[in-house]
């Protein structure tokens, strides 16, 4: 078997209680409804009206009690939320408030008090848990990824006229500010909603019962596990993930891929017959502690802080220059409680592969930033390799990039990059003269790049302490462990195995992050028992929470080698 881009859960004892399609589902809430008055249906921002004519005609209710009606009028939201959204296209400052921030509380009295006391009533939409918690409570949930590509196919923001608007600003909002407050209030709910209506697939609903879903996330907190991956094409693509990954042929390229960030990815539930998404962040949000740790929880909150990506240039081009923010810059300036400390390691490379990588000796800072202002201002292209220095790539290279350090893959390189999680703050230094999908040149952040830059990172001190900065740390018949990184400023360790049988491991004092990176499949078994075991295919990215514990990895056939990178925060 090749990798497996459908990864799923099956969830034993509730496959009466779930259903799909929209007759199905109609027919469901209709029977739900004969005992109920009051049905509130919340929705995380980007539902789209398809759901409320099914949920309405399902239940036909006397009166209708529209959520979103609570919230301010959309120009006074976005002048609420200006201080947060900037006039950069990509970068806000993060919004830590909540969803009644945003409310009109005497409006939201007004609506409370509005509820008849006979008949049958829907309140329905964004916020409309705020409103009232009725009879019963539905939850229907948005899978970031659609949401982003609603946003490209020309849906607005929660409550504004700007369906035409750069996609990347929308996103931007919503990411800033409406999915922080749309996952806090679904925190809230999440161990008390009744229903749960998967509403991803346009025409095609699926419906479970909250107990259902919770004893789905129960499960996938105690077992390894893979989320649902998503790929997207970019201008500098390559050709490696359509072949490995099995992917769309016509595609012109695939840029990246997300296959280990639930904060973006999504998760498959199987309840018999029926399959429902969810956002990964659901699992995060409702059993934080047992995916994470109790120490990575007291650490960061709800937050998975390990991402694994793939970037793919083979046939393709080089990546943006870029350099991302110090700590203290992404706090003072964006609102983050930490950044995004990264490292680059190589699945794949033709000959020329390469990762551009710290400055070189001798750099003058003035000059280096009066050549990236001439070239952006359509000068003289960048010479790259004049300031930064640019080293050959080979399979299982392990390139460790802490923050402050310029850098970026070059063609013909795939890699699998391994970084903190903190979205969005990407600042491009240079992008080879190129132009975005849109037409449009991509962001360039020269003036945030230079206040970040850690001009000692130079040449000696990259390749002694960046490149390649590998140590043994146990080996014995069969088996070899390393520690490939990260380097000591960054709070994520790394540790590259390569073995021919079993090896055991302890995920218990907090999550560990992996991915196979050589060998056709792994075995990830628990010695006690305590879980099914999980086959992993090459490339795949896999999840095992802390209250796994214990665990061993071994090839799925006797006699053959693999490797596999293991990914977890550093605890002392």
């Amino acid at each position: 078997m090749s990798y497996d881009r459908y990864p799923e859960t099956s969830v034993e004892g509730f496959d009466s209680e779930a259903c799909e399609g929209a007759q199905a589902v109609r027919e469901r809430l209709a029977q739900i409804g004969r005992d109920v008055r009051v049905l509130t249906v919340e929705c995380y921002p980007g539902v789209d009206e398809e759901v409320f004519r099914l949920v309405r005609d399902a239940f036909r209710p006397d009166v209708v009690v529209r959520g979103e009606d609570v919230f301010f009028d959309g120009d006074t939201l976005t002048r609420m939320m200006r201080p947060h959204l900037t006039d950069d296209r990509v970068r806000g400052v993060m919004f830590y408030g909540r969803m009644e921030d945003f409310v009109d509380q005497e409006v939201l009295l007004a609506a409370r008090a509005a509820i008849p006391a006979t008949g049958r009533v829907l309140v329905y939409g964004v916020g409309a848990s705020l409103v009232s918690r009725g009879d019963a409570l539905v939850y229907c949930d948005l899978a970031r990824w659609e949401i982003t590509l609603r946003y490209r196919a020309g849906m607005p923001n929660f409550k504004q006229q700007n369906g035409g608007e750069d996609p990347l600003r929308k996103i931007k909002r919503g990411y800033f500010v409406e999915w922080r407050i749309a996952d806090k209030r679904k925190a809230a709910l999440l161990g008390d909603i009744d229903w749960l209506l998967d509403s991803n697939e346009r025409g095609c609903p699926r419906l479970v019962s909250g107990e259902g879903l919770r004893a789905g996330l129960r499960a996938v907190a105690r077992r390894p596990f893979r989320l649902v991956p998503y790929f997207d094409p970019g201008v500098w693509g390559g050709q490696w993930m359509r072949e490995v990954c099995g992917l769309d042929k016509d595609a012109p390229n695939y840029a990246w891929a997300f296959d280990g960030v639930p904060e973006e990815n999504s998760l498959y539930l199987r309840f018999g017959e029926v399959r429902v998404e969810v956002p990964a962040m659901d699992l995060v949000l409702f059993q934080p502690v047992e995916l994470l740790g109790m120490r990575n929880y007291c650490r960061f909150g709800a937050e998975f802080p390990i991402r694994f990506d793939f970037l793919d240039t083979m046939g393709g081009q080089n990546l943006s220059l870029q350099v991302h923010p110090m700590t203290e810059y992404i706090r003072s300036h964006f609102g983050m409680a930490y950044t995004q400390d990264e490292s680059y390691y190589i699945l794949d490379a033709a000959p020329d592969g390469a990762v551009y990588l710290g400055l070189r000796d001798g750099v003058d800072p003035a000059e280096m930033e009066r050549d990236l202002r001439r070239a952006q201002e359509g000068g003289p292209a960048f010479p790259v390799e004049r300031y930064v220095n640019r080293f050959p790539a080979r399979r299982h290279d392990h390139f460790l990039i802490p923050a402050g350090t310029p850098h970026c893959s070059a063609a013909n390189t795939m890699v699998l990059e391994i970084s903190a999680t903190p979205y969005n703050f990407t600042f491009k230094l240079w992008d080879w003269d190129r132009v975005g999908f849109d037409g449009l040149p991509r962001p360039i952040h020269i003036d945030d790049g230079m206040r970040n830059i850690q001009w000692g990172r130079t040449t000696a001190w990259v390749r002694e302490n960046l490149v390649n900065a590998c140590e043994v740390v146990q080996e014995g018949e069969g088996f070899r462990e390393e520690h490939t990184g990260l380097h000591e400023l960054e709070f994520i360790e790394t540790r590259r195995l390569t073995a021919s049988r079993a090896t055991e491991h302890d995920a218990s004092e907090g999550v560990n992050v992996l991915n196979l990176v050589e060998g056709e499949a792994a075995v990830v078994e628990s010695p006690e028992g305590s879980f099914e075991p999980l086959t992993v295919h090459y490339a795949e990215t896999f999840i095992v929470p802390a209250a796994c514990g214990r665990y061993t990895m071994r090839p799925e056939r006797a006699g053959d080698t693999i490797v596999f990178v293991k990914a977890f925060v550093r605890q002392r």
